[in-house]
């Protein structure tokens, strides 16, 4: 991560942990082009579904992409997910209205963006959307992206007997 990245993520890292979302790991990094701008691959587990594990990837600005072009304090809000069975499934207590409810959330701005990862259930196709976008305080943003793991035909727990 760039260097004004990580003092950034720190300050975030608080509110996050405050509000319960989960905290990524950092499991790719690839170089996009000479001045040092990078695509970050983090994993992340869903605290309330055991046995799904979801990669979302995100852009990250270079010191002197920041010189460069200005806008010392963003990154885009491109983003992306994919999220897949990586175990036996047992669902927790989880939001099931319409709203779902947040599974992660980081900084992409010193205050005014952030990206966040939604999950939904889906009862009448029997599946989990886990929908990655940007949130941001005065502008929303169209970008977005969304996965899905279907749960019929699956051995799948629930804690509180399904719904």
């Amino acid at each position: 991560m760039s260097k004004p990245r990580n003092l950034f993520l720190a300050a975030f890292s608080f509110a996050a942990l405050s509000a319960g979302a989960v905290s990524a790991e950092v499991v790719g990094k690839v170089g996009v082009d000479w001045i040092g701008n990078d695509i970050i691959v983090e994993a992340l587990s869903d605290p309330e579904v055991k046995g799904v594990t979801c990669h979302v990837t995100y852009f990250d600005r270079s010191l002197i992409d920041r010189f460069k072009n200005g806008n010392w304090f963003e990154d885009p809000s491109n983003n992306s997910i994919a999220c897949r069975q990586t175990g036996p499934i047992e669902i927790g207590n989880i939001d099931l209205s319409k709203d779902g409810s947040e599974v992660f959330r980081q900084g992409m701005s010193l205050i005014w963006k952030t990206l966040v990862v939604n999950r939904i259930y889906d009862k009448a196709n029997d599946t989990l959307i886990y929908l990655a976008h940007s949130r941001e305080l005065t502008d929303g943003s169209a970008k977005m992206s969304i996965s899905t793991i279907p749960l019929y035909g699956q051995n799948v727990t629930w804690k509180n007997g399904k719904p």
